[in-house]
């Protein structure tokens, strides 16, 4: 050993190795945590901010949660509401519905009724205005002759009818009526009302009435029967065209020795198998309609066709009136007794013929004792100023 040298240090370099090493592992290590601590502190920051940020949207889907809450609690109410009115409705409806109902079946009743009593009303009326078609056949005489505005006018034969027709009024049981040939006479036995009448020895009390008409009506009726047309009618059903059958009547009326002559216009009708003739010349028509049927030759078959005269016909100065009869009394009250009907009507016109009784003249009686009996009144044109 040599003591002069330097004294020698008691450390091991290995192991001061050693320790340096470890020193920096330990360094390293501390860094590295370091490092790891900054990472963690860092995502630690990340991880509170997004719990903020998740706290933030949590309080935001809970107001969001809370109000679409109320609002589908509202839309439930709102819901619940209006099923309520439509219920409502619904019934209100259906009780509106079944007042129309039987507001209709009210109306479909009055309607029946106003049917009905318009058909009644109507077949009265048409009783009671029904004239007869006949008109009585007149001894006819030349006059005059009257200046014609066209040659056309001398073929028509023109005739004019005054028409009233009688009103008839039902006389009831027991009732009797007088017409007076004065009408002062009437009106006094009318105001005084109250007449006692000495009827097979026994006096009763009879009640004169004025005679209340029913409507009644007059017209003229003007005629007028052409002298160059005729009317055709049961024309057969032939499957041709209207044109050829119209040109085979013309043909069958040009033959003269069938009564016709020259054809200025033939109009024919297919659904009323009817047709109108109108010749050139005057004379033919009424030649024509001396037969009333003519035979009728096409595709050989022979038919027979039924012709009569042209006649136009209108109403003038029609007129509806109704009113009381001034000379005409109903007498009411007369008692059932043994005497006959013919008896009875003699003992009343007898009582109201005497002027002591305030009657008159008397110009025509009626007295029924059973059941009921029509009497008709026509327009007294005698009287009248």
């Amino acid at each position: 050993m040599d003591l002069t040298s330097q004294p020698c240090s008691l450390k091991d370099d290995s192991i001061n190795l050693k320790v340096i090493d470890h020193s920096g592992a330990q360094i390293d290590e501390i860094d590295n945590l370091k490092e790891e601590l900054e990472k963690w502190k860092e995502r630690l920051e990340k991880a509170e901010k997004q719990k903020d940020e998740l706290l933030l949207l949590k309080l935001s889907a809970d107001g969001k949660r809370d109000q679409t809450q109320d609002e589908l609690r509202k839309l439930m109410d709102l819901e619940e509401e209006q099923c309520k009115e439509s219920m409502i409705k619904k019934e209100n409806q259906e009780r509106n519905l079944t007042v129309v109902k039987q507001q209709n079946i009210e109306l479909r009743r009055e309607i029946q009724k106003l049917k009905d009593d318009l058909a009644a009303k109507s077949s009265k009326l048409s009783q009671d205005f029904r004239i007869k078609r006949e008109i009585p056949k007149k001894k006819m005489k030349f006059t005059r002759m009257e200046n014609a505005e066209s040659d056309d006018t001398f073929l028509n034969t023109c005739c004019l009818f005054h028409i009233a027709a009688k009103i008839p009024f039902r006389l009831q049981q027991r009732q009797a009526l007088l017409t007076f040939e004065e009408e002062d006479v009437a009106q006094k036995l009318i105001r005084r009302e109250k007449h006692t009448v000495s009827l097979d020895n026994e006096k009763i009390e009879l009640k004169a009435m004025p005679v209340t008409l029913e409507t009644g009506v007059k017209f003229e009726l003007h005629v007028t029967i052409s002298g160059e047309k005729i009317n055709v009618s049961e024309v057969p059903h032939l499957p041709i065209p209207d044109e050829w059958i119209r040109d085979k009547i013309e043909l069958n009326f040009y033959k003269s020795k069938q009564g016709g002559g020259e054809v200025k216009d033939v109009r024919y009708d297919r659904r009323s198998r009817t047709a109108i003739i109108t010749f050139l010349k005057p004379g033919v028509a009424n030649n024509c309609v001396k037969c009333t049927k003519h035979p009728f030759c096409i595709n050989e078959k022979c038919f027979m066709l039924s012709v009569s005269p042209s006649i136009e016909k209108h109403l003038e100065k029609f007129q509806i009136f109704s009113g009381i009869s001034k000379r005409t009394i109903l007498l009411s009250g007369i008692q059932e007794v043994e005497e006959d009907e013919e008896s009875m009507q003699d003992m009343i016109e007898i009582h109201f013929q005497k002027p002591s009784n305030g009657g008159g003249e008397i110009e025509n009686i009626r007295y029924v004792a059973t059941g009921t009996k029509l009497a008709y009144f026509e327009e007294d044109t005698e009287n009248v100023a």
